[in-house]
């Protein structure tokens, strides 16, 4: 494995390799974990990280917390709305090197609300597979304020407090191979 960068080029997000996953509190203490079954996205890589980009597009449906029910009302208008809404779209404006790690900005879109993000992303190099293909692995997280985007439905605790925190954390893990051609 290296840490130097990338070839330059396309290198496409494999979706059999890659997890883009979530939490937010539930009963303001509780965390409801669950992730996107379905998305796609290309990594551009220049000779100045400066430069690179990064593209992603998530099928808002496909989001799984384990709960047919809880996940239904999430792909409801309350939340998501995947009618109107049917993806979630991750474009990225800038990417700096932040120490070890990088901090990839970018402007996230969900239900049809965008607002800047920044992943703050940690490069593990280019290793190859057991079949020889190259694939380079990262790993970003970011937490965002979930109303910004639209997400306001909320119940009221008897106790006080809210059914659904505002803070939703989004971890995702990567590999992404030479796109061909």
């Amino acid at each position: 494995m290296t840490t130097t960068l990338p070839d330059t080029g396309a290198w496409v997000i494999d979706p059999t390799h890659t997890a883009v996953t979530f939490s937010a509190r539930h009963l303001m203490a509780a965390k409801v974990r669950g992730s996107f079954k379905t998305f796609s996205g290309e990594i551009d890589v220049d000779d100045s990280h400066g430069a690179s980009a990064v593209n992603v597009s998530i099928d808002a449906g496909s989001i799984d917390t384990g709960v047919e029910d809880r996940d239904n009302h999430l792909r409801s208008p309350d939340f998501l709305d995947v009618e109107n809404f049917p993806t979630i779209d991750f474009k990225s404006t800038g990417v700096r090197k932040a120490g070890d790690a990088y901090e990839i900005a970018g402007e996230l879109t969900i239900r049809g609300k965008s607002q800047p993000v920044t992943l703050a992303t940690e490069y593990f190099g280019v290793m190859a597979d057991p079949w020889g293909n190259d694939k380079a692995l990262f790993s970003a997280t970011t937490d965002i304020d979930r109303e910004a985007f639209g997400l306001t439905w909320n119940a009221p605790l008897e106790t006080g407090g809210w059914l659904v925190g505002k803070k939703v954390s989004i971890e995702i893990e990567v590999q992404a191979a030479k796109a061909q051609g």
